[in-house]
C-alpha cells in the first residue's frame, strides 16, 4: 500500500460567466455556469495514518479544523465506505480564499481524488462525484475534471470541448462571502438561460454576463477599483476591456487574452498600476487546463 502522496494539485476555476436563473422552493438559486479549470493550484500532502484520525497538518486562520473541507472530505469518504484507515493533510494554499476561485472546493475534491486511492476505496468516478456534492455544489466540478456547461445549482455537468486559453486574474484585498452576495435583494435571479447547442468559448465570453457582479461592486469597493484597474489594464494592451469580469461570488476578476503575450501586456500595465496603488490586489497569468491533472489517476487501479 502507498504510505504517502505529495504535491497533489488542486486548480482553480472560472465562470466564463454566470447567470442566476431562478430559485428553488428551498432557497437554492438556480444557476447556469460554464466553468474552466486554470493552472494556479493549491498543492496537497497525504500520509497514510494506521489508525482512523483525520489531521490537518495546516489549519487555514479563522477555519477551525473540524470545519476544514478537506477534513470533511476525508471523513466524508470513510463513513461511506466503511474505510478503518486515517491520514494526514499538509495544504499549501496558493488559491486567493474568498474570491470565487472554488480553492476550497477543489482542496476536498483533491483529497477525495488523492484518497480514493491512498485508502484504495476504489470508487467510480460518478460514486465520487455523487459523494462530492454533499460537500457543496462546486466540489463535483474537480472531480469531473473537465471543462464543464452546468446547470442546477451548479452540479449538472455537461462537458465541453476544450479550448485553450490564457487569462489574467486578478484577486482584490478582500474576502466575500458568498451567502451575502446570493442574499442580497439586489441580485437579478431571473436571467434566461443560453442554449447550449453550438455555444462556443468565445459566445460565453462575449454574450455571458456575471449576475453577481452588480451586488458584489456595489457593496465592496476594492472590487471595484480592481475591476475598473484590470479593463484600463486590457485597453492599454490593446485588448478588448468589456470581457474583463467577476468569477463566481468574487472577489476575484479575470480577462481573457489572445494569446500569452497579450496577457503579459495586460499584467505588466496592472502591475504599473498596482506600484501606485497595492490596494487593486495581485494579479496573476494563467493558463487553461484541458483536464484536471488527477483526473484519470485517481480512478486507475
Amino acid at each position: 500500500m502507498i504510505e504517502e502522496l505529495r504535491r497533489l494539485p488542486a486548480p482553480a476555476k472560472l465562470n466564463l460567466f454566470l447567470h442566476v436563473t431562478g430559485r428553488r422552493a428551498d432557497g437554492y438559486h438556480l444557476l447556469e455556469t460554464v466553468f474552466e479549470l486554470i493552472d494556479l493550484h493549491d498543492c496537497i500532502d497525504l500520509k497514510l495514518r494506521r489508525d482512523t484520525d483525520v489531521v490537518l497538518r495546516t489549519p487555514l486562520p479563522g477555519v477551525a479544523p473540524q470545519q476544514d473541507l478537506t477534513v470533511r472530505a476525508a471523513r466524508l469518504l470513510a463513513e461511506h465506505t466503511g474505510c478503518r484507515l486515517g491520514v494526514e493533510i499538509t495544504l499549501a494554499k496558493r488559491i486567493p480564499m474568498g474570491g470565487g476561485l472554488g480553492g476550497g472546493s477543489s482542496d476536498a475534491a483533491t483529497v477525495l481524488l488523492g484518497l480514493n486511492r491512498l485508502w484504495q476505496t476504489h470508487l467510480s468516478r460518478a460514486e465520487l462525484m455523487a459523494l462530492a456534492l454533499r460537500l457543496g455544489a462546486d466540489v463535483p466540478l474537480f472531480v469531473f475534471g473537465r471543462r464543464a456547461y452546468a446547470t442546477g445549482v451548479g452540479e449538472t455537468l455537461t462537458e465541453l470541448p476544450d479550448e485553450p486559453a490564457w487569462h489574467v486574474v486578478v484577486a482584490p484585498p478582500v474576502q466575500v462571502p458568498t451567502a451575502a452576495v446570493f442574499a442580497s435583494p439586489q441580485l437579478t435571479r431571473n436571467t434566461k438561460p443560453f442554449k447550449i447547442d453550438g455555444l462556443s468559448q468565445r459566445y460565453f465570453v462575449y454574450r455571458g454576463k456575471n449576475d453577481l457582479e452588480p451586488v458584489v461592486c456595489a457593496a465592496w469597493p476594492p472590487v471595484t477599483e480592481a475591476l475598473a484597474a484590470l479593463k484600463r489594464s486590457a485597453e492599454q494592451a490593446g485588448v478588448d476591456a468589456s470581457l474583463a469580469r467577476m468569477t463566481g461570488s468574487g472577489a476575484c476578476l479575470f480577462c481573457p487574452a489572445p494569446d500569452e503575450t497579450a496577457a503579459a501586456a495586460i499584467r505588466q500595465r496592472f502591475d504599473e498600476q498596482r506600484a501606485g496603488s497595492a490596494s487593486i490586489g495581485s494579479v496573476h497569468t494563467v493558463r487553461s487546463l484541458q483536464r484536471h491533472p488527477l483526473c484519470e489517476w485517481a480512478f486507475a487501479r
